[in-house]
């Protein structure tokens, strides 16, 4: 397991099936789920789109999946997929209780570092246009954003970081 310090929060790769990746990832969608329909999740929704939308390949080599804990807790993760020259981020997510402590800071500066190492030159990502908190830690942080480069139904606003 690689380790990324940062004041309070440590960052380590994970399988998805790791049962704490599993966990945060159920509450990363369920928060997806409920903000899109703007109501709570229904019995079953949250796992038709886990089903939908599986975490499965960000394992080596396709990718890998980082958690965030701050302060010894369970907080946050972050995914990165591998292309050819860049890579993708994804599954961006700090709980409700550690957000505005620096979490979503050190989630990128972790994958970043972790993207460079890998030989990527930039980071992608897309997103929904209701996720405005994400969209401002994107450009607080260097992300720009471009063209779509993907296609998706919640593929509203695609950003891109250069690494290099």
């Amino acid at each position: 397991m690689t380790t990324t310090v940062r004041p309070a929060w440590v960052t380590a790769t994970v399988r998805p099936d790791h049962p704490d990746a599993t966990e945060l990832l159920r509450e990363y969608m369920t928060e997806m789920v409920v903000r899109y329909h703007g109501r709570p999740a229904r019995p079953g929704e949250v796992d038709e789109a886990l089903a939908e939308m599986p975490s499965d390949d960000l394992v080596y080599p396709g990718g890998l999946l980082l958690l965030a804990h701050r302060d010894g807790v369970l907080a946050g993760c972050a995914g990165l997929r591998w292309h050819p020259d860049w890579a993708e981020l994804t599954r961006v997510f700090v709980r409700p209780a550690h957000r505005g402590t620096g979490g979503g800071a050190a989630l990128l500066a972790a994958v970043e570092q972790r993207a460079r190492a890998a030989g990527a030159d930039r980071i992608r990502l897309d997103t929904r246009a209701d996720l405005v908190e994400a969209r401002a830690l994107y450009a607080r942080h260097g992300y720009a954003e471009i063209p779509a480069y993907s296609q998706g139904p919640y593929a509203e606003h695609w950003f891109e970081k250069r690494l290099s």
